[in-house]
């Protein structure tokens, strides 16, 4: 397994990321899990993303048996801020309901202390400054080892990087985003300023909501008992995106992989993008590490901004803002 730094900490992590929505309440037993989650560690993904809402919990408490004696050996990551109670103080990233959170979590997840700790996304009630000093006691403490954040506008992640700089506090390492080849909306400003000041991204739906695992195809019915069945490949935006999932496909097979392998890679051409990928099966879990050996030419990253185009311009290198020098 490779493993990546995590943006410009000193972290190592295995260059997919098991994302654990899946596992719990909301869709596989604990058993099925667990058995699933022991072939995963062992295939050397070992670094593990889950939330204090997922499952309403449960993942955590699957993810705690399943590090069980190898603890040592694993990145745990979870998240706060969305609600998982009713009434005042049920979600946000305020420092009363982050001091409760982590010790929710740490007791679910059966252990003293957690390697990423991130706000699952922006809490506009709730100063900044508030959110980072709760989270930089936690670090000092012990309890956390590393702080990230998740749906950050580019604004945001500078905004907490000039708080932790100007009160002396834990900085983000990590934004988690919905980056894909067909959600490249963070491309413009994002992801650049990410890199820029050593965060790394984090990607969710890297295979755009299975829009990119080969299921959905013109001219095939759409897959029993998944997300897809639903569709209605009859809307305009559908037709589009389908259009452009079989050019991507054709891509895919002229280079004799799959679709989620061509997707995933296209992801890790960038050593700060670390994928997240989700894994319900054998099958799933081996075509994903087939993607790690996949390696993209110039050429063929070039016909995939020819179908879907990237918005990000540089603005320093079009000559438009060139500045004369005048002498007084």
């Amino acid at each position: 397994m490779e493993h990546v730094y995590l943006g410009r900490s000193g972290l190592e992590v295995s260059r997919l990321c098991l994302g654990t929505m899946t596992y719990g309440d909301w869709d596989m037993d604990e058993r099925s899990s667990l058995k699933l989650l022991a072939r995963i560690l062992d295939a050397g993904i070992t670094f593990l993303d889950t939330a204090d809402t997922y499952g309403k919990g449960t993942s955590e408490e699957i993810i705690g048996k399943a590090v069980k004696g190898r603890r040592d050996d694993v990145i745990l990551a979870t998240k706060f801020k969305v609600r998982t109670a009713e009434g005042s103080n049920g979600e946000g990233a305020s420092r009363h309901r982050i001091m409760r959170q982590v010790e929710a979590s740490l007791k679910r997840l059966g252990t003293d202390y957690i390697d990423l700790y991130q706000i699952h996304r922006p809490d506009p009630n709730t100063p900044i400054d508030e959110t980072l000093r709760a989270l930089d006691d936690l670090v000092r403490q012990g309890k956390v080892r590393y702080i990230g954040c998740s749906n950050f506008e580019a604004w945001r992640m500078i905004e907490s990087l000039w708080t932790s700089e100007k009160m002396n506090l834990e900085r983000f390492v990590t934004n988690q985003l919905n980056y894909s080849l067909l959600e490249r909306y963070s491309e413009q400003e994002i992801i650049p300023a990410a890199e820029r000041y050593g965060i790394a991204t984090l990607a969710y739906s890297p295979l755009a909501g299975g829009w990119l695992s080969g299921k959905y195809r013109e001219g095939q019915p759409l897959p029993p008992n998944s997300r897809g069945e639903a569709l209605d490949l009859s809307k305009t935006a559908n037709r589009d995106r389908l259009n452009v999932v079989e050019k991507l496909a054709r891509l895919a097979e002229a280079k004799g992989v799959s679709l989620n392998q061509f997707a995933l890679a296209w992801l890790m051409r960038r050593s700060d993008v670390i994928p997240i990928v989700g894994i319900r099966n054998e099958q799933q879990l081996e075509d994903n590490l087939k993607a790690l050996h996949v390696k993209l030419t110039d050429e063929e990253l070039q016909a995939v901004d020819g179908i879907v185009p990237s918005p990000y311009r540089d603005h320093s290198q079009d000559g438009s803002f060139t500045l004369t020098k005048i002498s007084l």
